[in-house]
C-alpha cells in the first residue's frame, strides 16, 4: 500500500491531521517542483501546492486507487495549475511545446514527478561535495556553459576545469551510490 494512500485514508476516515501533515511533509518539495515546471516560477507553484493541500484538506476527494497516490497528487495540482493558467492567460503565454506535462496521461505525470524527485537527490548530494566541485558541476551540467566558459568565471585553466569536473563527477556517483541512488536509469 502507498504510504501517501495509507496517510490520506487515516486524514480523510479517522479526521487523524497527523496523516495530512505527513502527506504535505513527504510530497510537498516534489510537488512544488512538478508545478513549476508547468507555470514556471518557483514562488506561483508554491501557492499552488499549498492550494493543493488546502484542496484535500477540506473537500477530502476520494482517492480510488486507480493510480498511485503521488500521481493522484500530482494529478489534482495540475489541475489547479492549468485553472491558474486559464485565469492568468492575459499575463502568462505557455507553449504546449515549452510545457508538455500539460497534455501528458497519468503515467507522464508520474514520470515527471520521479524526474524531479531524482534532481532532488542529485542536488541534495551536490550539496555534499565541495563547493569548488558544486560550482563547476552546476555550471556545467545546469547552466550549460562549457569548460571553457567555466574557466572563465572560476578563474581557472580549462585544464584545471577539466580536472576539477573529472573529479565533481568521481564524488557526486560516489555520494550518490551511498545514497542508493541508481543513476545508470536515469
Amino acid at each position: 500500500m502507498d504510504n501517501g494512500a495509507s496517510s490520506y485514508r487515516r486524514f480523510r476516515d479517522n479526521g487523524d491531521e497527523c496523516g495530512l501533515d505527513e502527506i504535505i511533509m513527504d510530497y510537498s518539495d516534489g510537488l512544488m517542483l512538478y508545478l513549476t515546471s508547468i507555470v514556471g516560477n518557483i514562488q506561483t507553484a508554491e501557492e499552488l501546492a499549498e492550494d493543493t493541500f488546502v484542496l484535500i484538506g477540506t473537500k477530502k476527494p476520494k482517492f480510488k486507487g486507480k493510480s498511485s497516490f503521488k500521481t493522484w497528487l500530482c494529478t489534482i495540482g495540475r489541475n489547479i495549475a492549468i485553472d491558474y493558467l486559464r485565469k492568468n492567460s492575459k499575463h502568462i503565454n505557455v507553449s504546449i511545446d515549452d510545457a508538455p506535462e500539460l497534455i501528458s496521461e497519468e503515467d507522464a505525470v508520474e514520470a515527471a514527478y520521479i524526474r524531479k524527485e531524482q534532481q532532488i537527490i542529485v542536488h541534495k548530494a551536490m550539496r555534499k561535495l565541495k563547493p569548488e566541485y558544486q560550482q563547476v558541476l552546476w555550471l556545467i551540467y545546469f547552466e550549460e556553459l562549457s569548460n571553457k566558459e567555466t574557466a572563465k568565471i572560476i578563474k581557472k585553466s580549462v585544464h584545471s576545469i577539466e580536472s576539477i569536473l573529472y573529479r565533481a563527477r568521481k564524488s557526486l556517483k560516489s555520494q550518490l551510490e551511498m545514497e542508493c541512488f541508481d543513476y545508470e536509469k536515469t
